[in-house]
């Protein structure tokens, strides 16, 4: 007797490189979160980045939206496995945001609406590798993807583009978040899958 019933193949597969190990392509955008789905208003949100010494910038959502925004086509990895390619975002750019700012930090913990907190090396915001999205497939951001905005690190397992973004602390040492205190990899590379501490 099979195991496998004849004809199952398992999900496709795309052959041109662009899925990472161990996902598979979905047409789907789940949404996974770590709480409840924040609901801000435009006319109280706010994003912060302090630096290490405590300097603070600080933008409105009129100063963000007024900042020259890129249209990016990206691929997206969650660490659940799923791949989505080619996802359409507008933001800003973090080069764009960090323009100018003096630092000695080497990483970044980034704060979201509701608490959730994620780290990442400072490098990993810069050279057009982030952004903070705020309209996605020509629409506005819903808030159960992030919406009114979220940080876009597409390099990274999503769980790095943090949702509902409202602050970025720099940092000299690398400080952990949420889910990287409950196990998960420090920096986590979809190419190397690094899910876990330890992968």
């Amino acid at each position: 007797m099979a195991i496998i019933s004849r004809g199952f193949h398992g999900r496709p597969r795309p052959s041109d490189g662009r899925l990472p190990p161990g996902q598979y392509e979905t047409r789907d955008f789940p949404v996974l979160s770590a709480g409840p789905t924040p609901r801000i208003d435009t006319d109280r949100w706010e994003l912060t980045v302090t630096t290490e010494t405590g300097d603070v910038r600080r933008w409105t959502w009129a100063e963000l939206r007024a900042l020259p925004a890129e249209r990016l086509t990206v691929d997206l990895h969650c660490v659940t496995k799923w791949s989505k390619f080619d996802t359409h975002w507008e933001g800003v750019s973090l080069d764009t945001l960090l323009a100018d700012l003096e630092t000695a930090a080497d990483y970044a913990l980034v704060h979201s609406y509701g608490g959730y907190t994620t780290n990442l090396p400072l490098a990993d915001l810069l050279d057009g590798r982030a952004w903070i999205a705020y309209g996605y497939g020509g629409r506005e951001l819903h808030p159960e993807h992030g919406g009114p905005a979220r940080l876009l690190v597409p390099h990274l397992y999503l769980w790095k583009s943090a949702k509902w973004v409202h602050g970025i602390q720099l940092l000299l040492q690398d400080e952990p978040g949420f889910w990287e205190s409950a196990g998960y990899h420090d920096y986590g590379d979809p190419w190397r899958e690094q899910r876990y501490q330890g992968d």
